[in-house]
């Protein structure tokens, strides 16, 4: 995992930048602050003015070490071009990753140790998160909608740092999902998303800065997902 601009400066919403490769419908630029999506999270979108109008980035796909912006029109553009990420939809996701991150320090610190098997953030103000818990009762999954939402109303701050690659496996509970683990950065460091006193485990998507940042949430469903997993739906009120 790369270190990303978005990391760095995470309230970089527009910026100025310049393409340094296209093709019909696709740019790289000399810096982005697009978050490009991964671990089970959106990619961020964005409106990329250029010299003969706009365009819509709709999505990032990486390509080996090169990551193309792709557009909603088969242009091909050159230059300096301005972009604004869309502010609501990168809200919305950080809301709902910092929310996943909540359920899963309670489910981990409740349920065993139980491990994440799958995750999905999306712009549209849902999410939903697959454990591990082939015992676990559904209702005692639901009852930890309250517990998150006291987390959110309790102001937790958010703060994100770097391990080593060496330090993150050796330390019991940095790594949650069962059988991923985030990539490390060039220099061979994890970074590693903290919550107040809750949680801290390692996490390459977008987050809040205070737990209170966010709307309540509510657990819409649980699913039973073959004879191991346990689907969690959650969504933002």
């Amino acid at each position: 995992m790369p270190h990303y601009l978005c990391h760095e400066q995470p309230d970089l919403l527009e910026f100025e930048t310049t393409v340094v490769a296209a093709r019909p419908g696709a740019v790289v630029l000399s810096r982005s602050a697009l978050h490009p999506g991964g671990g089970g999270q959106v990619s961020d979108t964005a409106t990329l003015t250029h010299a003969r109008g706009a365009a819509r980035i709709t999505g990032v796909s990486a390509e080996g070490s090169v990551v193309w912006h792709l557009l909603d029109e088969p242009l091909e553009l050159n230059g300096d071009v301005h972009v604004a990420i869309d502010a609501l939809r990168r809200a919305t996701v950080a809301q709902l990753h910092t929310g996943t991150h909540i359920l899963n320090a309670l489910v981990y610190q409740r349920f065993a140790g139980a491990l994440v098997t799958g995750v999905q953030i999306n712009g549209d103000g849902t999410a939903r998160m697959d454990f591990d818990l082939p015992d676990a009762d559904n209702d005692a999954l639901r009852s930890l909608e309250e517990p998150i939402n006291e987390v959110i109303r309790r102001g937790m701050d958010v703060r994100a740092y770097y391990v080593s690659e060496s330090e993150a496996k050796s330390t019991h509970g940095l790594i949650r999902s069962l059988s991923v683990a985030p990539p490390p950065t060039p220099e061979g460091t994890i970074r590693i998303v903290e919550i107040g006193d809750l949680d801290r485990q390692a996490c390459g998507g977008t987050h809040l800065s205070n737990t209170a940042q966010s709307r309540p949430m509510r657990i819409v469903k649980i699913e039973n997902k073959g004879r191991h997993n346990r689907r969690i739906r959650l969504e933002l009120i």
